[in-house]
Parts: C-alpha cells; sequence; structure tokens
C-alpha cells in the first residue's frame, strides 16, 4: 500500500529530519520550500538514499497566499491521498512588539499561521471522508511561553497551538488524528551564528523520531502534544 506525507518546509532542518523518517518507512513525500535548488537536491537525495520512496515537490513561498493556492493546486493534481500532513513551515524573526517592523507580525502570521490553515482546509475533507489520516502542525515552546525579543514569533505561535487544540476537537469523531509539536531550541538555520556548542541544542532527528513514534500508536491513541526541550533546558 503507497503512503504519502506532506511536508512543508523540507528541505531543511526538521522537515528535512522527518522527511528522512518517513522516507525510510516507506512513504512517499510531498514537500516544497523557496529555493528550487534545495529543492531538486533533496529529491536526489532522498530517492538515492531510499529506493521506494519518491519525491513530490513544487518551489513555494508560503508566507504569500497565491503561492499557498499553487502549492494546494500541484498536490491535487498528484491525484494521491494525503496520509500525514505535516505543518512545518515557519519562519523566526527576533524581536520585541513594541520595536519590531511593522510587517514582522504579518509576515510571520502568514508563514507560520495562515499557510497551515488553508492547507489543512485543502486536505482535511479527505482525511474525514476516509475516515484516516494525521495532521502535525508545529508550534513551539514559543507557542506556551512568552520569550524576550520573542514578539510576533511568539504571537503566530501562540496562534497555530491555538488552532490545533481547535482542529483535535472538531475532528476526534472523525478519526481523524491531531498533534501539536512544539519543540524547543534545535539546531537548525534559525540559530546559525549562536555561540553556543551544538549539545546545548536538541537534534531535528529526535524531533522527527517523536513525530514516527506519535504516528505509529494504534487507532484508539493520539499524542495530542510532544513536547521536548535540551536536556539543559531552553535557551
Amino acid at each position: 500500500m503507497q503512503r504519502y506525507i506532506l511536508v512543508t518546509g523540507g528541505t531543511k532542518g526538521i522537515g528535512r529530519a522527518i522527511i528522512e523518517q518517513f522516507a525510510k518507512e516507506g512513504f512517499h513525500i510531498i514537500t516544497c520550500s523557496r529555493n528550487e535548488n534545495d529543492l531538486q537536491k533533496l529529491k536526489l537525495d532522498i530517492e538515492q538514499s531510499y529506493t521506494f520512496s519518491k519525491v513530490f515537490y513544487k518551489e513555494a513561498d508560503l508566507s504569500k497566499r497565491e503561492s499557498v493556492n499553487e502549492f494546494i493546486k500541484y498536490v491535487r493534481s498528484l491525484g494521491v491521498k494525503v496520509d500525514v500532513l505535516v505543518n512545518n513551515s515557519g519562519l523566526f524573526i527576533p524581536g520585541k512588539i513594541h520595536e519590531e517592523d511593522d510587517e514582522a507580525l504579518p509576515l510571520m502570521i502568514n508563514t507560520n499561521l495562515y499557510s497551515a490553515y488553508y492547507i489543512t482546509k485543502a486536505f482535511v475533507g479527505d482525511m474525514i471522508k476516509r475516515r484516516s489520516g494525521h495532521i502535525f502542525n508545529m508550534c513551539s515552546t514559543a507557542s506556551i511561553t512568552a520569550y524576550t525579543n520573542g514578539g510576533s514569533y511568539c504571537i503566530s505561535k501562540f496562534a497555530i497551538y491555538g488552532m490545533t487544540k481547535v482542529l483535535r476537537e472538531e475532528l476526534k469523531e472523525h478519526n481523524v488524528k491531531v498533534t501539536a509539536i512544539l519543540p524547543g531550541a534545535t539546531l537548525t538555520a534559525s540559530w546559525e551564528g549562536v555561540d553556543l556548542p551544538p549539545e546545548r541544542f536538541m537534534k531535528s532527528e529526535d524531533v522527527a523520531l517523536a513525530i514516527y513514534g506519535a504516528y505509529t500508536l494504534s487507532p484508539s491513541s493520539v499524542v495530542e502534544e510532544i513536547l521536548i526541550r535540551p536536556q539543559l533546558g531552553d535557551i
């Protein structure tokens, strides 16, 4: 049986680790990012390493509604069922609310919340009809903790956490699972240039393993949220 996972923002960091983990388990991959070259390299790497897994991709900037719509149209054109949806695309711009640029909030809301909202709406109807599917939304410890210099990023992450809780309530009777992922500081491009040792951070692969573990539970159980922090605590 062919299984498909859709991961937004899949070429780097946690998104890439999720794709690697699910490809290892025999899933076909559907993904997007803003960089065509990164997508081409991802497809080559995955299909060489996991010969069963096929990668379907489209360049997309999910901060823009028209680009979100084009990506949705592309996925629908594949004519496949999405078994797992991971709304992973995100943007972090540090700053304080009273100091940050006026465009910071709209940009991060568009990227971190609206893209997940519209992509979920596009594919959840089919999951409801099939009475199967699992949606993972990439939240953050910033979804439950107000960080200094977190500004609009915290606002957007609190919002997607709220959306995830609402989806969980709406979809439980339809047998569609919904899980919030709340990772702490993970060694990704967002932390480039920080003068801290790598071992102080979480590994993207650990987040991916946690997601796959939640996915493999029996139909009678759901992990509603996964909160993971570095062993020594938040940074």
